[in-house]
């Protein structure tokens, strides 16, 4: 969590704001998503969420699903992100962020996977299923550990809901763009600006916009109203598409593309 906070405090400082890529853990496999979460470091990214790879993921698209379906064909589950998550903490300090569903977080133990995350050198966890009503257990496990339980807030979400939101998180809330599930689109819903001043109006914490993200024209578009721009299934599209050193030259290029309106000028 301290490394969450230090991050958006010294961009702040910086007149910058975070760039928050996603990748699926064990999308073509570990090595490579280990590979890939280095250079995106090294290119310009400020968090990294790694996705954990789970057979019912209600809130992807297909781009992300696909990538899911991959990594568990190789055998990775809630147990080997962390691993993966152990042996990047000995290479960067970025700050890393799982994101994935109750369910096998739930079986593998609460205070289990807290206390193991925090030992490996995870930052946070955004957990997309559960709602703010039942979330009490684990975040009390989750900060007790140290680590960052990061909430959600939607369009549909309310003002008061949100408040709610902003309140409970830590690190910075997550405000998804578009009502529905993730995916690369063309266009962002026209009332988003509006919707993301009306947010950071309710909430003193850092807020972060994701969901459908996908160019860095979008990015430039969004950073004046928000601290961090979340971009998932642009990136993971690449990763079906390209392997070995191709891939991880591609997706450092494009990380290094979507940083570029987000620093200080």
């Amino acid at each position: 969590m301290k490394r969450i906070d230090a991050v958006f405090r010294r961009l702040k400082k910086q007149g910058e704001k975070a760039l928050i890529p996603f990748i699926t853990a064990g999308d073509p496999d570990l090595e490579t998503t280990k590979a890939l979460a280095l250079e995106m470091a090294k290119r310009g990214a400020d968090l990294l969420e790694l996705g954990i790879p789970f057979s019912d993921p209600l809130a992807d698209g297909p781009t992300i699903q696909a990538a899911s379906n991959r990594a568990l064909k190789k055998g990775v589950h809630l147990q080997e992100v962390l691993e993966l998550a152990g042996q990047l903490r000995r290479e960067t300090e970025i700050p890393l962020i799982l994101m994935g569903y109750y369910n096998p977080i739930l079986q593998y133990g609460l205070e289990h996977t807290a206390q193991e995350a925090k030992r490996l050198g995870v930052d946070g966890f955004i957990i997309p299923d559960l709602p703010l009503e039942e979330a009490g257990p684990w975040r009390q496990v989750a900060i007790a550990a140290g680590l960052a339980p990061i909430c959600l807030a939607a369009p549909t979400s309310g003002a008061e809901r949100i408040k709610k939101a902003g309140r409970l998180t830590r690190g910075f809330l997550y405000y998804v763009s578009v009502t529905g599930i993730t995916g690369a689109r063309q266009a962002l819903p026209a009332d988003l600006v509006a919707a993301l001043q009306e947010v950071r109006a309710l909430v003193p914490c850092p807020l972060a916009v994701g969901f459908g993200i996908s160019t860095p024209e979008q990015v430039q578009g969004l950073a004046p109203y928000v601290d961090g721009i979340v971009v998932g299934s642009a990136i993971v599209s690449r990763v079906a598409r390209l392997t070995g050193p191709e891939l991880i030259k591609e997706v450092g290029e494009f990380i290094a593309a979507l940083k570029a309106p987000l620093r200080g000028k």
